[in-house]
């Protein structure tokens, strides 16, 4: 497919997280998640799976500034996070397009709000559209489009913003398993051409394999009875051209596998 050059992200940011908890309804209430250290360096791709209620989310929502945490320290490009930020782009499964706007207009949203000069508003909205393959659906409505072309249209508007990270919460979830195969591959290319930071939340173990160089696992969680916490980061030193048949990928999805399931287990027998 022809690309129009590349979009040219942020400097890409390190993430340095430390002994963070978070608590739902006061100081009597739910932990829901504690002690979550990790360090992310600047273009680093790192996916976080875990079982439902673990904290995956609770801890993107942090890290997006759309919540605080209630204790810990967290920064971004050695900044602490005290809001949301467009240097902090976010993808939900949800696309959240503006149905009024083309995608041309949806993308080119972030950067005009930036008040940015007109060339760099278009040269920011050619590139990314192009960058998903979107070209001929420039002047499209999103009611116009499917749900897997809907969703590139919500990471060309991210990227329109030049993050420094990217940040991602089950953005393929609601697609079909072809589609949400070719989004992965997209997104992987994307990840080369930029070099932005990304955390990617996940269900799909083979998803957090197939795109991350560290997977984070998360256990725990309200419904467990202790908070949700980082089991284990596993390296997944693959390289670029992985196949999700060979032994080595599925050794690493066998091991985070196991840590999923041996918590479920655990819970199921008490």
């Amino acid at each position: 497919m022809p690309r129009i050059g590349r979009p040219r992200p942020a400097i890409p940011a390190a993430i340095r997280i430390n002994d963070l908890s978070k608590r739902y309804g006061g100081p009597d209430g739910v932990l829901a998640m504690d002690g979550v250290t990790l360090d992310i360096p600047a273009g680093d791709f790192v996916c976080v799976v875990g079982a439902s209620g673990c904290g995956k989310s609770t801890l993107l929502r942090i890290l997006a500034g759309f919540e605080d945490a209630t204790s810990g320290t967290l920064t971004v490009a050695e900044e602490p996070v005290t809001g949301p930020s467009p240097e902090r782009g976010v993808v939900f499964q949800d696309y959240g397009l503006f149905p009024w706007l083309t995608v041309a207009e949806n993308v080119a949203y972030g950067p005009r709000q930036s008040r940015l000069q007109r060339d760099e508003v278009k040269r920011r909205t050619t590139q990314n559209i192009a960058a998903v393959g979107l070209e001929r659906f420039a002047n499209r409505y999103p009611s116009e489009l499917s749900g897997g072309m809907q969703q590139r249209v919500a990471i060309a508007r991210v990227l329109a913003n030049q993050p420094s990270v990217l940040l991602m919460d089950e953005p393929f979830g609601a697609l079909d398993a072809l589609t949400r195969s070719t989004l992965q591959t997209e997104l992987a290319r994307i990840h080369r051409d930029t070099g932005t930071t990304v955390v990617f939340v996940t269900h799909s173990i083979e998803e957090a394999v197939y795109l991350s160089n560290r997977v984070v696992v998360m256990q725990g969680g309200a419904s467990h009875g202790i908070p949700g916490h980082i089991a284990e980061v596993v390296d997944v030193p693959l390289g670029e051209n992985r196949s999700v048949t060979s032994p080595e990928f599925n050794e690493i999805k066998r091991h985070i596998s196991s840590l999923v399931h041996a918590e479920l287990t655990t819970t199921a027998t008490e």
